[in-house]
């Protein structure tokens, strides 16, 4: 566990310093890719058959790329597909009977549709989205990260108005801000959400009072929590003169985890943001506004745990 070289921007730096510090971290980042994109252009070169690898890999990075139509696939991914939620959640739906194929309840996930088949969840027809779509959304408070919410609340799509049906990647509660991705990409999602890529997160939070070096000192070791044990990765203080500003990076995806483990020191989280998911940053988008991710970042992301972090 470490105290931390990782986030020397959070300590007692000026903006200006801090800035450049991520200046220097992204210069970092994009060398690292074009080094693993280089290598892959060098293999292709020495082989023709490397070639029409590398050409089928960047034909999957294309926004238009869609499963074909006789393609069988697990009911679960289908639903993903086509924008309605996560994989994940998609699986839960078939389980609680809301899905129907070909107007028969199936509770197995697995269960294999392709496009040829007609597909429901809670009576809403299903199809596959045209086109593959990915948003960065700086998500304010008060706003709950879901599609859709039966109390009428606010939710990250009221924010989010396009045609194409997309769903959050990982969930922010509804009084945390910052950076958030929306797709209909259910492998994207998949990859990004799922334990084994331990997709990296960056998240500034304020408490109620300043963290004593004792408490500091358990974060880093971990806590036992209700679930099991909660690490961060790396903690450190925002503001070398207010140890009330934290700056903390972590993998885990379990639900609210950075807020339960300062209230199980006795500490009130007083606002938490996040900064930064999977080398995404909220930079030049304004609190509650969004933008569409460049075809260099989708394909970042699609490459994101392959080669170096």
């Amino acid at each position: 566990m470490r105290k931390s070289n990782a986030f020397q921007k959070f300590t007692g730096k000026s903006n200006a310093a801090r800035k450049e510090q991520f200046r220097q971290e992204k210069r970092k980042w994009k060398k690292e890719r074009e080094e693993f994109f280089e290598k892959k252009r060098s293999q292709s070169a020495r082989a023709p058959s490397e070639k029409a690898e590398v050409r089928s890999q960047r034909s999957d990075l294309r926004s238009d790329i869609r499963p074909q139509t006789s393609e069988l696939m697990p009911l679960n991914k289908f639903i993903a597909h086509g924008g309605v939620t996560s994989r994940r959640d998609a699986a839960e739906l078939v389980k609680q009977g809301k899905v129907k194929v070909n107007g028969e309840v199936i509770s197995e996930p697995g269960h294999k549709v392709s496009a040829k088949d007609e597909i429901s969840v809670n009576g809403k027809r299903v199809a596959l989205a045209e086109n593959l779509v990915y948003i960065l959304l700086n998500k304010p408070k008060d706003y709950l990260t879901t599609t859709d919410d039966p109390q009428k609340r606010k939710t990250v799509l009221d924010l989010v108005r396009i045609k194409e049906r997309i769903y959050p990647v990982g969930r922010l509660d509804r009084n945390t801000s910052g950076v958030l991705l929306l797709t209909n990409d259910g492998d994207l999602s998949q990859r990004l959400t799922h334990p084994s890529h331990a997709v990296k997160k960056v998240y500034h939070l304020s408490l109620d009072r300043p963290l004593d070096k004792k408490d500091f000192e358990k974060v880093l070791k971990g806590v036992s929590l209700d679930d099991g044990p909660a690490t961060v990765d790396v903690l450190a203080y925002a503001d070398s003169r207010d140890h009330k500003q934290l700056g903390v990076e972590i993998h885990s995806g379990r639900n609210r985890i950075v807020r339960r483990i300062f209230e199980h020191l006795g500490y009130q989280v007083k606002s938490l943001d996040r900064v930064i998911f999977a080398g995404l940053t909220k930079k030049n988008v304004e609190r509650g506004k969004w933008r569409f991710l460049s075809e260099k970042e989708v394909r970042d992301l699609k490459y994101f745990g392959r080669g170096k972090r």
